[in-house]
């Protein structure tokens, strides 16, 4: 992916624009074009959250553990569904 970045960005002036813009980022590396006509998926959605290096190791462990159980198709989107089908929200802490 680094590549096709700097790949990029070498080629941007010749398009005349301006490789640092976001626009010319988002459209260049992180919303490619669909060009096979279907519509995007509307069951799901990406979403970006943030967390501590330790909870991103436990996540990983978690995954880690399942898989080593079994659950061979576990990864750490869907232990966090699962955590969220099973969070009682009257358990937890009014400081987070």
């Amino acid at each position: 992916m680094e590549h096709k970045k700097h790949e990029a960005l070498a080629m941007a002036p010749a398009l005349g624009r301006n490789p640092l813009t976001e626009d010319v980022m988002e459209r260049t590396f992180y919303r490619p074009a669909r060009d096979d006509g279907e519509d995007k998926p509307t069951h799901y959605k990406i979403v970006s959250i943030s967390l501590y290096l330790e909870d991103i190791d436990l996540l990983n462990r978690m995954v880690a553990d399942l898989k080593a159980k079994g659950h061979t198709k576990a990864n750490k989107s869907a232990l966090i569904r699962a955590a969220l089908r099973q969070c009682d929200l009257d358990k937890v802490p009014k400081n987070i």
